[in-house]
């Protein structure tokens, strides 16, 4: 509260001035709001990246490559012969011990669309603990979905 002394007099009662005075409110929140847009952008640091760009590669069939499938039961096939999906990581180790010429197999995945994430997710842990380095999905184009 402040005191209003300029027209203080003999006969005038001294009134009290109740009004807030909110330009010092006012200045303060501009000039945090200057600061704020000075330093956000100094603040967010993008780190320079070239992403790749989307592209379509056709899959090449090679004798040594392995197709584990997956149908809408969740029944998984290993090149075309259905297996149990324990025994998927067993037959992938066998396959990478008997490569002598250092071509390693690559695992192209098919999966149906309604089949739960976790079947697949179960063959590409498979894939890793056989240490399988290429791991692919066979989907379809876009215009043929």
């Amino acid at each position: 509260m402040a005191l209003d002394v300029q027209h203080s007099g003999e006969s005038d009662e001294a009134e009290l001035n109740t009004a807030i005075n909110t330009t010092p409110l006012v200045d303060v929140m501009l000039v945090l709001l200057v600061i704020f847009l000075v330093t956000i952008p100094v603040v967010v640091q993008n780190i320079p990246l070239q992403l790749p760009n989307q592209r379509n590669i056709v899959t090449e069939t090679k004798p040594e490559n392995i197709v584990l499938a997956v149908d809408r039961n969740e029944q998984v096939y290993f090149n075309n012969v259905p297996v149990d999906s324990s025994e998927v990581r067993d037959r992938l180790i066998e396959r990478q011990k008997a490569v002598t010429d250092g071509n390693f197999p690559e695992v192209h995945i098919r999966a149906d669309r309604s089949v739960r994430f976790e079947t697949v997710g179960r063959l590409i842990l498979a894939c890793q603990q056989a240490a399988i380095v290429k791991v692919g999905f066979i989907t379809l184009p876009a215009a043929l979905n």
